[in-house]
């Protein structure tokens, strides 16, 4: 059986998975802290200010794996998806 078909990978689609999971971990690992997650992501992704992030459990350096520019694209996406 020969494979000479070209693979379309959608990257697009495999970043934002991978930011979900990552943005709802992270939520989920302040609030097991006590945080307010919504609280503190909005104060970073308004502020650019990495310090409204929580350093538990990493929080802080995992969310600056992504631009905030694709945070916020994400979900906005998501949000008028759910209409």
């Amino acid at each position: 059986m020969s494979n000479d078909e070209t693979t379309v990978v959608d990257t697009e689609s495999i970043i934002n998975k991978n930011t979900k999971k990552t943005l709802l971990k992270i939520c989920e690992d302040l609030e097991e802290r006590g945080y307010n997650p919504t609280k503190q992501i909005v104060a970073y992704l308004v502020s650019g200010d990495p310090g409204y992030i929580s350093s538990y459990k990493e929080c802080r350096s995992r969310i600056l794996e992504f631009k905030r520019e694709d945070i916020l694209e994400l979900m906005l996406v998501n949000f008028i998806k759910e209409k």
